[in-house]
Formats: structure tokens, C-alpha cells, sequence
């Protein structure tokens, strides 16, 4: 019997232990040795989860803006306080290194911020005297228990791209974590309680595809948030639109960054480097694939080398550059690319395997990798790889570059690196992707914009956050009212002409 601690869900403002028996590992990535287990749940502990939702529904439902604003506010204070907290939470479970998590944090508390906004952006609206003494004007309403399941690479951000909106709209949360760093959710729960949020609000259910499904077939459940792997996000999709749910599902990526000839090539290869090996590649928008249009690969190449001589890798909490993967499976899987690479002819310019880190030798490391000549038949071109590994593709001119990054099945976010404005500005017409970089390596959107891609990347008619995450967990009402004067009246049983 193990002696580790057992992360609990959160259900109804407190840890709620599990009861079903089941438990998943949880490691520290940088020593390679599981620190505690997590509970998985059950299906009287969905029930319990999205029940304590629903109980709590109607109160706030009606509570009144200014009083969710106040709830928000003093959350997003506590957060900015304590965040030093969370990251080293993210660090512990994740790998990625501490300035990354406070980074990650961040980016979420944007989010956080925008929901502050709450009462202007669920405004709906008037239009007097459509016909005589009729007023139309719309409302928007809060859907109810909404479900929300993250991915493991951003335990603190991406939960936050959604339920400070939805709660701010109105709606109860149900959050499924991913189990393989589930802690920095039950934080963020205990703080949002601190902050005054009332119980049943926000919930966490721990668990693995037992409460997937429990969330997605779930009849309280009125709509699903998800990001994650494309064959799980169009599983996600059409298991949740079938049982009648609203769903945005952000799946995969294999993010382009084009490299034009007139290119500053000491600007591309700082970004190449930050956008290819930040957070270890575990990032759904990360640049995997430069497409370096001729005759600027070679000295492009070199820049890249040289810089990745100098990064640190090793414990997050050690000051390094880049961490472990965050997990052994991950981390071998991640390394097998390199062989798949050399087998379909493509040469490893630097290969991470078996790279010097300022830490325990029973990491899951994976140092920097570059590949050049990627063949684009090759898996290594083709598969999310999701990991430290980042591949040249040689081209002859923009026009090819193009309709090779219009030709992937993704269309998450890309980049192009130019001084021509005409070019930048043609290529962000003639791109096939939801987020573009001009001289930005990973376009992720401010809050007030939304996040999302197209074709295998999303899922759904909604992105993330911005106005769209407001219209996505909100449903619109139109109200069509007429005041009678007293002294009119009668019967008429025509069809209604105004």
C-alpha cells in the first residue's frame, strides 16, 4: 500500500477524498519519482461533482453583477499575491521552469482581468417602436453547469482561458484536470473560495476517460471546453454534440514559421529558438517546422546551432532554460522521432539525447533537438510531436512555402518572418490558419481577442476567451414586448402582420 498523499477532488467548496478505489501517479519530472497519487473518479463522483454544480446554479445565476465583479476582482488579487505559489506547483508536477509557470500564470490572469468586465460584456440589446408600441431587446443567459477538460502542458492557463468567463457569466463549473499534474487546479478552486466564490460554483473532478465520458454524456452538463490531442478533440466533439451539448474543442498543431530571404536571420533565430524549445515543446503553439526559403537555410542553421550550444537544461527550479517532459513515456516518445528522422533521410544536425542537465540523472530529459532536410512524407514532418524537436524544410520561393503549410491538416497558428510588409500582408490573406505571427513566433492572442485555429485544430464554432468565450457560455434571449393602453383591446384571430 502506498504511503503517498492522494490529491482530492474539490466538490462543493472543500477536498472531497475519493472512495472509487482508483489512483493515478503523479511525478516530479526533473527526478523522475512519483511524489502522489491522484484520485480517479467514479461515476457517483461525477454525479456528485456536476450535482453540487447544479445545486449551486440558481444563486448565482441571480446574484447580481456587481457582487460576481467583487468575487472576481478580489480572486484575480489573490492570484497576482500568491502566484510564486502556483508556479512552483506547475514546476513540481509539470518540469517546465519557474519563469515559465509565472509566465503561463500570466497569461492566464489576463483572462482573469477581461472577466472582471463582466458587466459590459453581457450587455444585450434595444431597439424601441419596432412596430407601434412594440420594443424588442435580448438578454443573455448563463447556460448552467458547464464542463471544462484540460491538457497537461498549461495545468494553471488554459483552465483559466475558461471558467473565469464562464463563471463570470453565471454558469457552475465542473473542471477535469488532466491527472498527470492535477494540483494546480485544486489551488486555483481553494483560492477562488478564499476570494468569496460561493460553494458549488467551481468544482474539480479528478479523473481519466471514465470522467470524460461521465462529463460529456452527463444530461446536467449543457456544454464542454476542452484542449488537447486532435483524435480526442473530435472525439470530444462528436460525443458531446450528440448528447446535445454546446462544445469548443481545441485540438492539435504543427506550427509553421516561414522564413523569408530578406529575413533578419539573428531576429528569426532567437525566435526559432524560444518558439521551438520553450516549455520543452509541450506547447500547442510552438513553431516544430522552419520553412526556410533559399538561400538562407545554412546560415540560418548556424545561428540556431550556436544558440542552442548555450541553453541550460535541467530542474526548473535550478535557473536553467528549458526542463524535463513531463513524463518518461512522453520523453522516449518524443525521443523515437530522432531515429524516424535519420531512417527517412533526414540529417540531426543536434540531437538531445543524452545531453549534460544541471539535475537528477533520473529526469525525463530530452535536450534541444534540430533536424534538417525533414522530408515532408516523413512522420516527423507530418505527427504533433510535441517535444523539444525542431525540423528545417527547405523551399525555393514564398509561393511554395505557402502551399506547403496550406497543404497540413492543422491550421493552429503560423508565423512569417520578413522586413516586406507586402509580403507579410499577402501572406496573411493567403494563410489557411487561425493565429498569425509577422515577426512573432507564438501569436497567442491578448484576452480581449480569442484563441483558436481551423481545419484538425479546432473543433466547434467558438474559440476561446474574448468576446467569443462570453457568446460560448452565454445563451441569447429575444424578448418582444408591447404595453397595452388600457382602452385597447378586442379579439382578432388573424395571423399577427407586425
Amino acid at each position: 500500500m502506498s504511503n503517498l498523499s492522494v490529491v482530492p477532488h474539490w466538490i462543493g467548496g472543500a477536498e472531497r477524498p475519493s472512495t472509487s478505489g482508483r489512483t493515478s501517479p503523479v511525478f516530479d519530472p526533473a527526478l523522475g519519482v512519483e511524489t502522489r497519487r491522484v484520485a480517479l473518479a467514479d461515476a457517483a463522483e461525477i454525479d456528485a461533482a456536476v450535482a453540487s454544480a447544479k445545486a449551486a446554479f440558481p444563486a448565482w445565476r441571480d446574484l447580481s453583477l456587481t457582487r460576481r465583479q467583487q468575487v472576481l476582482f478580489r480572486f484575480r488579487e489573490l492570484l497576482n499575491e500568491r502566484k510564486g505559489d502556483l508556479a512552483e506547483i506547475l514546476t513540481s508536477e509539470h518540469g517546465k521552469v519557474v519563469s515559465d509557470a509565472l509566465g503561463e500564470i500570466s497569461r492566464g490572469l489576463e483572462v482573469v482581468e477581461l472577466a472582471t468586465g463582466l458587466p459590459h460584456l453581457l450587455k444585450g440589446e434595444h431597439s424601441e417602436n419596432v412596430s407601434t408600441g412594440v420594443d424588442v431587446y435580448s438578454t443573455k443567459s448563463p447556460l448552467g453547469v458547464v464542463g471544462i477538460i484540460s491538457p497537461f502542458n498549461f495545468p494553471a492557463m488554459v483552465p483559466m482561458w475558461f471558467f473565469p468567463i464562464a463563471i463570470a457569466a453565471g454558469n457552475t463549473v465542473v473542471l477535469k484536470p488532466s491527472e498527470k499534474d492535477p494540483s494546480a487546479a485544486n489551488w486555483l478552486a481553494a483560492l477562488f473560495t478564499e476570494a468569496g466564490l460561493p460553494d458549488g460554483v467551481f468544482n474539480v473532478l479528478h479523473g481519466d476517460k471514465v470522467a470524460v465520458d461521465g462529463l460529456l454524456e452527463h444530461p446536467d452538463v449543457k456544454s464542454i471546453s476542452f484542449v488537447g490531442s486532435t483524435p480526442i478533440a473530435r472525439y470530444i466533439y462528436e460525443t458531446a454534440a450528440r448528447h446535445g451539448k454546446r462544445v469548443q474543442a481545441l485540438g492539435g498543431a504543427k506550427n509553421h514559421m516561414l522564413v523569408l530571404p530578406d529575413a533578419d536571420l539573428d531576429l528569426t533565430a532567437d525566435a526559432a529558438i524560444n518558439a521551438g524549445f520553450g516549455s520543452a515543446g509541450e506547447r500547442c503553439m510552438a513553431i516544430s517546422v522552419v520553412v526556410a526559403v533559399e538561400p538562407v537555410a545554412d546560415d540560418l542553421i548556424e545561428k540556431i546551432t550556436a544558440r542552442m550550444a548555450t541553453l541550460k537544461v535541467g530542474d526548473g527550479r535550478r535557473s536553467c532554460d528549458m526542463g524535463p517532459l513531463v513524463t518518461e513515456v512522453h520523453r522516449d516518445t518524443v525521443a523515437s522521432y530522432i531515429d524516424i528522422a535519420l531512417e527517412d533521410g533526414a540529417t540531426v544536425v543536434v540531437d538531445g539525447r543524452g545531453i549534460e542537465v544541471d539535475g537528477d540523472a533520473n529526469g525525463f530529459w530530452l535536450g534541444p533537438t534540430l533536424i534538417d532536410n525533414v522530408p515532408t512524407s516523413s512522420r516527423v514532418y507530418l505527427d504533433e510531436i510535441f517535444g523539444p524537436v525542431l525540423s528545417i524544410v527547405r523551399v525555393k520561393s514564398y509561393d511554395e512555402g505557402v502551399a506547403l503549410i496550406n497543404a497540413s491538416q492543422y491550421g493552429n497558428g503560423t508565423a512569417i518572418f520578413t522586413n516586406d510588409g507586402g509580403a507579410a500582408r499577402r501572406f496573411q490573406n493567403e494563410i489557411e490558419v487561425g493565429m498569425i505571427g509577422i515577426n512573432v513566433p507564438i501569436p497567442v492572442p491578448v484576452a480581449y481577442y480569442s484563441f483558436g485555429g481551423c481545419k484538425d485544430s479546432a473543433f466547434g464554432d467558438s474559440k476561446a476567451y474574448g468576446l467569443q468565450g462570453f457568446h460560448f457560455f452565454t445563451r441569447e434571449k429575444a424578448i418582444t414586448s408591447r404595453w397595452l393602453d388600457p382602452s385597447h383591446g378586442g379579439i382578432n384571430l388573424g395571423f399577427p402582420q407586425n
